[in-house]
């Protein structure tokens, strides 16, 4: 019997931790073949290059697609969207999948979704239906409206996708594969390495991180982009100021990113702060283990909604960018005002009754997607349901 062939596309360095372990199960699955697409900002080694630690999980890469314009603007991300088109057209044409895996929001996804549909290629969404601010809310939806099956990670998720009228029989909540790995993670979180020996980065190497650390992931806006490293300031003040040890994550490749780069890098040659240290990228594994034995998680990424529920880790939410996202009672919300931050990482440091959440998943959503995608009709034709 011929395997069902299956090509996941991942663009960028977060989107490779939203599947790991659906990639694995379906590598495994004996009904099952992966076919493995890296494109985007997920190949540039200023944004971490994904590429090292997806072939160090033991993954072989089908294709490698170089799309991002640079720029790092509203005009750039539209070009480096289009620029995906054409070579993802290419890529499906010669690979010939059964069908075709878009991950979640991020801006590039859209390419990803309309080479597949236009060519017919049966697509499936990962995570669609949730709601956040950004560019992605709109990818997000369009994704869900140009795909043909959808694996959402929560019940809300899924209601709001039935809403847009996809067909019930293709509209399944799996969870969210990033909890499989906060769930090994909870099982063994010891942080069992020094992350400035492991992974270098800049800053100062006798930090005292020991004694406690909390962590910075923040990225632009990219619908307020020219905010971008006024924003980033800010919250390098708030930190600063309050000298606890700091691992700090360098910002996804949205419009305003060179913003958010620039903020840091300038503030970092002025300030010389002694309680910051930047990292580029983590292996996905010990991201969470760093998370897990952290004080508080600052700034703006969904992992502070998604798996730092699941670790009950305190989480300091500024800005827009996860707007209306559904969340945990880990997370508290602030704009953009240096004392404002700093209070709210004081009282998130404090806070000791955190339940963990399982919102988006139990644990096991990669098993569920591959068993799923071995034996579910596989159709690229659908019409509204309203």
């Amino acid at each position: 019997m011929n395997k069902r062939k299956i090509c996941a596309v991942v663009t960028a360095r977060p989107s490779y931790s939203r599947i790991k372990t659906a990639l694995l199960a379906i590598k495994n699955h004996p009904e099952l073949e992966l076919q493995l697409v890296v494109a985007g900002s997920a190949l540039l080694g200023r944004y971490g290059n994904a590429v090292d630690v997806i072939e160090k999980d033991g993954f072989t890469i089908n294709e490698k697609v170089f799309m991002v314009l640079e720029g790092e603007n509203k005009t750039a991300m539209a070009k480096t969207t289009g620029l995906g088109v054409m070579e993802l057209a290419n890529v499906f044409y010669n690979l010939n999948p059964d069908a075709v895996i878009t991950i979640a929001d991020r801006f590039e996804t859209i390419a990803t979704s309309i080479a597949s549909a236009y060519q017919n290629i049966p697509l499936i969404h990962i995570q669609g239906g949730e709601v956040t601010g950004n560019i992605d809310e709109k990818v997000r939806h369009a994704n869900t409206k140009l795909a043909d099956i959808h694996l959402v990670a929560s019940e809300d998720a899924k209601e709001r996708v039935l809403k847009m009228g996809e067909e019930p029989s293709k509209v399944i909540n799996t969870g969210c594969p990033s909890i499989d790995l906060a769930k090994a993670i909870k099982d063994s979180p010891a942080l069992t390495f020094d992350p400035i020996q492991k992974y270098g980065g800049v800053g100062p190497v006798d930090l005292n991180w020991k004694e406690g650390y909390i962590v910075v992931m923040q990225h632009p806006v990219t619908t307020e982009y020219t905010a971008a490293k006024e924003d980033v300031l800010k919250t390098l003040d708030a930190v600063n100021d309050l000298n606890i040890p700091t691992f700090w994550f360098w910002p996804n490749v949205d419009a305003g990113a060179d913003g958010t780069s620039n903020g840091i890098r300038t503030f970092r040659e002025l300030k010389r702060p002694k309680n910051i240290h930047f990292f580029k990228n983590m292996e996905p594994q010990d991201f969470l283990k760093l998370l897990v034995n952290s004080k508080c998680l600052i700034g703006n990424s969904s992992v502070g909604i998604r798996e730092c529920a699941y670790l009950k880790v305190p989480v300091v939410n500024i800005g827009t960018r996860q707007n209306r996202r559904q969340r945990g009672a880990n997370v508290m919300d602030v704009d953009y005002n240096k004392e404002r931050i700093k209070q709210a990482i004081i009282d998130q440091i404090e806070n000791k009754g955190i339940e963990s959440s399982s919102i988006y998943g139990d644990g096991d959503s990669g098993n569920k997607i591959a068993e799923i995608l071995s034996n579910i009709e596989l159709t690229f034709h659908k019409t509204i349901t309203y």
